[in-house]
């Protein structure tokens, strides 16, 4: 998995408003207009990525997920997996020799819903069964804020 770092500076008094942004990268678009909310610009992106990852609101229903994300976890098409629960539809195994299905109290504690009952960045490793194979994958989330207010999660997942 790719590691990223993000360092934010305070704004200097004399910088014109036009950031300094070297000719071969592209300027970040503006957000389309009609999607009010960071959870709704998110999904737009969420759905067309390659890479499997999925936005949740703030009671855990997935808000959107990417094909790669729906393949990995065996849940097809995105009208089967949108609107439905994280935990619907997905089985959750423990790291025993034998995968039994994951304690109610340990599902709690899965990174996209750890980031949205925290508050806070999550990353662990989760086991799921899809069919007869048991995978395992590494998930990194981050909460979504609107403001003050808690909007959702964005969760990235990768086989190991």
């Amino acid at each position: 998995m790719p590691h990223v770092e993000l360092s934010l500076f305070p704004r200097q008094q004399d910088v014109s408003d036009e950031p300094a942004v070297p000719a071969q990268l592209p300027r970040a678009r503006t957000p389309e207009p009609g999607l009010a909310s960071p959870i709704e610009r998110w999904a737009v992106v969420a759905a067309g990525a390659g890479e499997p990852c999925l936005v949740l609101d703030p009671d855990g229903v997935i808000v959107a997920s990417s094909p790669a994300f729906r393949l990995l976890f065996g849940l097809g098409e995105a009208q089967r997996a949108n609107g439905r629960g994280m935990l619907d539809g997905l089985y959750l195994v423990d790291f025993t020799a034998r995968p039994d299905r994951l304690a109610r109290g340990d599902l709690e504690r899965i990174p996209p819903l750890l980031a949205l009952s925290t508050g806070g960045l999550a990353r662990g490793l989760l086991r799921v069964r899809v069919g007869e194979l048991v995978r395992t994958v590494d998930a990194v989330a981050t909460p979504l804020w609107d403001g003050p207010a808690l909007a959702g999660s964005l969760s990235f997942f990768s086989p190991v």
